[in-house]
C-alpha cells in the first residue's frame, strides 16, 4: 500500500534547492538511482529540474531500507537537510548540494516504463506518442510546454496593458467558408443541422467591433480539417486580435511591440524595430515564396534579357510563351554539388512542375550544361549577371514565371540546408504586404478570393474589382519568421455597398450571401467603425522560440499525420444508440475502382 502524505507539505521544487543549511520537503519522480552499498543516491525530478537525495549509514534504518526498494519513475516525497555535495555536478543546477533524507514516502509505485525517460531519446515517436504522458516527463518537452505557457502569459500581460479586452467567442458556430473544411458537430435538438467548430473567430471579432469593444484579444482555439504537416495541426491556438479606429500600420506597430516584448522576456532576444517590410510581389520575385527565409542569400535573379538572344530552345520557348529565365547563385556550392547531386536537384525541380533545370558548375573552370548553344561572350555575361565566381553553382530555370519562381524558391532552401549555412539563433522577421486580392483557379478557370471575403482592397484598386482582378491588391499582410508564416491580418470592409460588390465579384448570389453571411451583412447596416486585426499562431511561435522541429514538440497531446491521437486512439466509433439520437447513419465508404 502506498504511503500517505500526512504530515508532509512540499516546501520547494526540486530545481529550487540550491542552498545548504535548510530543511526542505520535495516531491517528484525517481529519475535514476545509484546504490553504492552503504550509500544510496536517488535523483528526484519535477518540472523545475533535478535534485539528489542521499541515504547512508547515518540514516534511519527504516528510511534507508525504503530507499533501497525505490525504482525509476516511483513518485516520492522526501524531507531532509540540504548539505553540500562532496562530489559536485556542474551539469545540474542543484549540483552543489544534496538532501540528506530524514523522512521518505513512496506515494506511488511504477511498472517498468515502455521506454527510458531520458532527455536524449532514440525511441521512435510513434511509441512515445502512444505513451504521451510518459514522454511529457522528459525535460525537453517539459521545457517546451513551460515556455509555451510563458509566451501565453506575456501575451495576456502585453495586450491587457495596451487596452485590449479578452472576450470569449463561441466554440460551436455557423458553418461559413474560410478556406478549409469545417469540423462539424451534429445537433440533437435540430436534427439534420450542424454546428461548425471555428476555423477562426473571424466573424465574431468583427461583430465585437460593431458592438463597440474597440480592442479585442483572445487566445482562441481553432479547428481546420486539412492535411497535416510538421507545422500544422487540426486544432491550434492563435492570438486573435481586432482593433477599431486604426489603419494597417497601427495594427502592425502594436504587434511589433508584442513580438519585441515576448522575445525579450521569454528567451532574452532583442528584436530591433521596426520590422522589415517586403511587398508580396518583391518576395515572390526575390525568394519564390510569400514566406521567405531571409537568413541567407541565394536570391532569385531575372536573367531573361541576358539570355534572350542565346539560341537555346528551352530559353527561347519560355520567353516566347511569356515566361522568363531566372537563376540563383549557390555561393560555394560547386564542391558539394557534384553531377550526381545536381541530378537530384533536377529531379526535384521536375517534381515541382518545371520542365528541367540548367546549371553552371564552376569548380576549376565553368562547366555549363547548355555550353554547345552558347555564343562568344554568352557564358561570361551570365556569370557576371548573377555575380558568380569560382566555387559557385548557378541553377537556371526557364518556364512560366510562376513555375520558375516556385521551383527556384524551393531549390534555394534545399541548397542552403545541404550546405548547412542557415544560422541558428537568428530571428529574421518580415512583413509581407500588398497581398493579391484574388487567386486564379486554373482548374475551374475563375478568380477566387485569396482571403476571407471581408478583406478590404487597397483604395487605388477598387475600380479593378470587376475589370482586372489580377491587379487588385488587398489591405492584407502576413508576418513571417525564418520562412514560417506566423500571422495573417487585414483591414476589413465596413462599407455595405463595397461589401456587396465584393460578394458579386466572387460570383455569389443574394441568396448565397444571405445564407452564409446574412447576420454579418445585416450588422453593417447599423454602422461600423473602421477596423482590422490579425491572428498570430502561438503554436508556430512557440515552435520557433523553442527551437523545435515540429508542432508536436510544443503541443501537450498532438495529432499525427492522419489526424488521430495515438494515446487515446481517437477518433473512434460511437455506439448506434448515440448515432440514432442524432439521426446519423454511418455509410461505408465506396470502394475505389
Amino acid at each position: 500500500m502506498a504511503d500517505s502524505m500526512k504530515g508532509l507539505k512540499r516546501t520547494h521544487y526540486c530545481g529550487e534547492v540550491t542552498e545548504a543549511g535548510q530543511e526542505v520537503v520535495v516531491g517528484g519522480f525517481v529519475d535514476r538511482i545509484r546504490d553504492k552499498g552503504g550509500v544510496i543516491f536517488i535523483v528526484l525530478r519535477d518540472r523545475t529540474g533535478l535534485v539528489q537525495l542521499m541515504f547512508n549509514d547515518k540514516s534511519d534504518p527504516a528510511v534507508f531500507e525504503k530507499a533501497s526498494t525505490c525504482k525509476a519513475e516511483y513518485v516520492l516525497m522526501a524531507k531532509g537537510q540540504v548539505i553540500e555535495r562532496e562530489s559536485k555536478n556542474e551539469n545540474m543546477k542543484t549540483g552543489n548540494v544534496e538532501i540528506f533524507v530524514s523522512d521518505l514516502r513512496i506515494l506511488s509505485k511504477a511498472q517498468t516504463p515502455p521506454f527510458e525517460i531520458v532527455s536524449d531519446t532514440k525511441v521512435n515517436e510513434e511509441l512515445r506518442l502512444k505513451y504521451r504522458y510518459l514522454d511529457l516527463r522528459r525535460e525537453p518537452l517539459q521545457r517546451n510546454i513551460i515556455m509555451r505557457h510563458e509566451i501565453a502569459k506575456v501575451t495576456r500581460e502585453y495586450f491587457y496593458e495596451n487596452g485590449f479586452l479578452e472576450i470569449e467567442t463561441p466554440m460551436m458556430m455557423k458553418s461559413t467558408p474560410e478556406g478549409a473544411r469545417d469540423y462539424l458537430v451534429p445537433s440533437r435538438v435540430h436534427p439534420g443541422s450542424f454546428y461548425a467548430l471555428p476555423q477562426s473567430p473571424q466573424i465574431y471579432k468583427q461583430l465585437l467591433m460593431i458592438a463597440g469593444f474597440d480592442r479585442y484579444i483572445q487566445l482562441a482555439r481553432c479547428f481546420r480539417d486539412e492535411d497535416l504537416r510538421a507545422d500544422r495541426q487540426p486544432e491550434f491556438t492563435q492570438i486573435d486580435l481586432e482593433m477599431s479606429f486604426v489603419d494597417a500600420e497601427d495594427i502592425q506597430e502594436c504587434v511589433e511591440g508584442f513580438i519585441q516584448r515576448v522575445f525579450k522576456e521569454v528567451i532574452g532576444v532583442d528584436v530591433q524595430l521596426p520590422l522589415k517590410r517586403l511587398t508580396f510581389a518583391d518576395a515572390m520575385n526575390l525568394y519564390g515564396s510569400d514566406k521567405p527565409d531571409t537568413r541567407f542569400g541565394f536570391e532569385i535573379q531575372d536573367i531573361t534579357d541576358t539570355v534572350k538572344d542565346i539560341d537555346f530552345v528551352v530559353f527561347k520557348n519560355a520567353i516566347g510563351e511569356g515566361g522568363s529565365v531566372r537563376a540563383i547563385n549557390v555561393k560555394n556550392g560547386a564542391a558539394t554539388y557534384t553531377r550526381k547531386e545536381i541530378d537530384k536537384l533536377v529531379e526535384h525541380a521536375k517534381g515541382i512542375g518545371a520542365k528541367g533545370l540548367a546549371y553552371i558548375r564552376w569548380a576549376d573552370e565553368p562547366n555549363c550544361s547548355f555550353k554547345k548553344f552558347l555564343g562568344e561572350g554568352d557564358l561570361d555575361r551570365i556569370l557576371s549577371a548573377v555575380d558568380a565566381h569560382e566555387g559557385d553553382l548557378v541553377l537556371i530555370c526557364a518556364d512560366k514565371t510562376k513555375t520558375v519562381l516556385s521551383t527556384l524558391g524551393a531549390l534555394r532552401l534545399i541548397c542552403a540546408k545541404r550546405l548547412d549555412i542557415i544560422p541558428e539563433d537568428v530571428y529574421n522577421f518580415l512583413w509581407i504586404t500588398e497581398m493579391p486580392f484574388f487567386e486564379y483557379d486554373d482548374e475551374n478557370g475563375t478568380w477566387v478570393a485569396a482571403h476571407h471575403p471581408f478583406t478590404m482592397p487597397m483604395e487605388e484598386c477598387i475600380d479593378y474589382l470587376d475589370t482586372d482582378p489580377a491587379n487588385v491588391r488587398a489591405k492584407a499582410w502576413d508576418l513571417v519568421l525564418n520562412g514560417t508564416e506566423l500571422s495573417s491580418g487585414s483591414m476589413r470592409i465596413t462599407d455595405f455597398e463595397l461589401q456587396q460588390r465584393m460578394f458579386e465579384a466572387l460570383g455569389m448570389s443574394d441568396e448565397e450571401i444571405q445564407a452564409k453571411f446574412g447576420f454579418l451583412v445585416d450588422a453593417y447596416r447599423y454602422a461600423a467603425p473602421p477596423h482590422g486585426g490579425m491572428g498570430i499562431g502561438i503554436d508556430r511561435l512557440a515552435m520557433i522560440m523553442c527551437g523545435a522541429d515540429s508542432l508536436r514538440d510544443v503541443t501537450a497531446f498532438p495529432k499525427v499525420q492522419n489526424a488521430s491521437e495515438l494515446m487515446s486512439e481517437c477518433p473512434s466509433p460511437v455506439d448506434k444508440a448515440n448515432l440514432d439520437v442524432l439521426g446519423i447513419q454511418v455509410v461505408a465508404p465506396a470502394e475505389e475502382e
